[in-house]
């Protein structure tokens, strides 16, 4: 049986030019490009094949005239998954090896830069959830996972009344918090105190041992050097804020960190930040209070702060672990 012609497509070789013409390749004389920079994972791999098994195959894969896939290295692992014995192709025959090249990356990167009209994909896939079932399918043949298809409707739905106990009260016009003021907040705790306190922090403990400890002491620097040339200015920290010297700095890391694992169980992960210019002390002083350092992790963020040579976009994290109390 002639697959193609039972499909519809003509076949034949396409041009730059000319009508793409669609053939039935056998699939173990495709061969995947050395060049193709794009992955796919096994539940990648897996959702295009319950999508080939559903749909059918109904994207034809790009190859040039020697069988070298172009476009669909993900489809082509599929239909391996589900047996296919041979997949629709269109061949191309007139790009150069560098227009080749470029189109591989170009196919997967252009396709990146596509964006959803929410409203819209709410609306479709809150529908297709009442309709798929009666057809045999499952909406997260869409490639959305159930949570982001909740997450999705929930925005995109009347907000809901909250419950009594969630209303918080107003707040007092000029709210303000003393030292010693211990918030709790369903089953959190806020505490206004001193890190440099053992006792604050035994205190909102209340004898529970951390697992994990996330802490961004000040870097000692002043707080015009970090931001706020615009227009919200912020005030400097109460301490560390540039008037400490090298070893005062390094000394009051030591004594917070410290207080820190105290109240931790063994085994514990510390997240301590800190900025590039002091995270030979951080690890210095690390060394003496952890049992080990595990990682130095960098935070990637969304903006870059202020300067002229280099304008930092990150911060670090040192990731340590502490020791079995003796």
């Amino acid at each position: 049986m002639d697959v193609a012609k039972a499909a519809g497509w003509p076949t034949g070789r396409s041009t730059s030019s000319g009508p793409l013409q669609v053939e039935w390749a056998p699939i173990q004389t495709l061969r995947a490009n050395p060049r193709n920079a794009r992955t796919h994972s096994n539940k990648q791999r897996r959702q295009i094949a319950a999508s080939l098994r559903k749909f059918g195959f109904l994207n034809p894969v790009l190859v040039d005239d020697a069988n070298m896939i172009l476009a669909g290295h993900g489809r082509v692992e599929a239909a391996r998954l589900e047996g296919f014995s041979a997949v629709p192709v269109i061949r191309f025959d007139h790009l150069t090896d560098a227009q080749k090249r470029a189109y591989v990356i170009a196919d997967n990167k252009i396709a990146e830069q596509a964006g959803w009209d929410r409203e819209i994909l709410a609306i479709e896939l809150g529908e297709l959830i009442d309709l798929l079932p009666a057809e045999g399918f499952d909406v997260s043949l869409t490639g959305f996972e159930a949570p982001e298809i909740d997450l999705l409707l929930a925005d995109m739905g009347p907000p809901s009344r909250p419950e009594p106990e969630d209303v918080a009260p107003a707040p007092p016009r000029n709210p303000i918090t003393r030292r010693g003021d211990l918030w709790q907040l369903g089953k959190h705790k806020i505490l206004c105190g001193d890190a440099r306190e053992a006792g604050d922090l035994a205190r909102v403990m209340n004898g529970a041992a951390a697992s994990a400890v996330f802490c961004d002491p000040p870097y000692n620097l002043p707080m015009r050097g970090i931001g706020g040339r615009g227009r919200t200015q912020h005030p400097d920290f109460a301490f560390a804020s540039g008037e400490m010297s090298p070893q005062q700095h390094r000394d009051f890391l030591s004594k917070t960190l410290a207080n820190g694992v105290r109240v931790s169980a063994d085994g514990a992960v510390h997240f301590v930040c800190m900025d590039w210019r002091h995270i030979s002390d951080l690890i210095d002083v690390g060394r003496e209070l952890y049992g080990a350092m595990l990682n130095l992790v960098v935070w990637n963020k969304s903006n870059a702060g202020q300067g002229s040579f280099y304008r930092s976009q990150h911060e670090l994290i040192g990731v340590f672990r502490v020791a079995a109390k003796r």
